[in-house]
């Protein structure tokens, strides 16, 4: 009989390699776009989160003129002693979301949150104005689906 001296081997072959990457690649196909949703649903929630503080903050800061009437610019609500809202929420961005604020009149408003990257941050527009009911809009000039 004879016998072969075979040294083991003590790495891995290219097939068990290509298996492991292919059992990688599979895991991250299934996994990335549950991701990517999850991170955009986040972001549309808390841009109804930040609009609400917003619509607070707005009431707030008109129930404490004399007379009554809304701010110029959001700006006016983080510049107040004591702020309204912290300086972050007026900057106009937020976790995706972008805020632009009107004052139509002392009395009316209109504020408008958008996705920064419509599609990929987020693909719902807000809209609220001085009624403070939150509505979906369709594009981003603000107008509400009825």
């Amino acid at each position: 009989m004879i016998h072969f001296n075979r040294k083991k081997s003590k790495g891995f072959t290219l097939v068990e390699i290509m298996i492991v990457v292919a059992i990688i690649a599979l895991i991250a196909a299934i996994a990335i776009p549950n991701l990517l949703r999850a991170r955009h649903n986040a972001n549309e929630t808390s841009a109804i989160g930040n609009v609400r503080t917003l619509v607070a903050a707005l009431e707030s800061f008109r129930a404490n003129q004399t007379p009554p009437a809304y701010p110029a610019d959001l700006d006016e609500l983080s510049s107040a002693d004591p702020q309204y809202v912290p300086d972050e929420l007026t900057d106009g961005s937020q976790q995706g979301y972008d805020f632009a604020f009107t004052q139509v009149s002392d009395n009316e408003y209109t504020l408008l949150a958008t996705p920064t990257v419509d599609g990929v941050t987020g693909t719902r527009h807000f809209f609220v104005d001085q009624t403070g009911v939150i509505r979906v809009g369709d594009d981003d000039t603000g107008t509400p689906i009825e």
